[in-house]
């Protein structure tokens, strides 16, 4: 009995991190670098053919950012949201926007954007950028 559970934990102490529960996403996270506002500004250029950053900014293919961080998804009263981003719950903070931005539709299936950044440290450096740039 005593080899049956030393072989275990020999097993589970080789598998890594996800055999404790820890997700690849979270093991890839530690090897990030700090965030680059530089390279954010760089990739805000994708961004800007559908939105906006001022406070009055119009609205574009995509809603205005500005104080985006800590607002409910689809909760502007002055653009047309997909119904799917009316009722999504979410709102949005780091944690969120990095998860729509590295699958927008497997995030929130049917809503209008299709895209987003698949470079996590690109994600990144684009949200850290807009938390400086987007107020809150």
């Amino acid at each position: 009995m005593r080899a049956v559970v030393m072989t275990a934990i020999m097993l589970i102490a080789a598998a890594g991190p996800l055999a404790t529960g820890a997700s690849h996403a979270q093991s890839s996270a530690e090897a990030l670098e700090p965030p680059s506002l530089e390279r954010g500004a760089e990739l805000w250029g994708k961004c800007r053919a559908c939105h906006t950053l001022e406070p009055q900014g119009r609205h574009m293919v995509g809603p205005r950012l500005h104080n985006l961080f800590g607002r409910k998804a689809g909760s502007l009263p002055d653009y047309r949201y997909s119904e799917a981003m009316k009722q999504s719950g979410v709102v949005w903070t780091e944690e969120t926007l990095d998860a729509y931005l590295a699958a927008t539709q497997e995030f929130m299936p049917g809503s209008k954007m299709y895209g987003g950044l698949a470079i996590a440290q690109d994600r990144v450096d684009l949200i850290a950028w807009l938390k400086q740039q987007a107020g809150k």
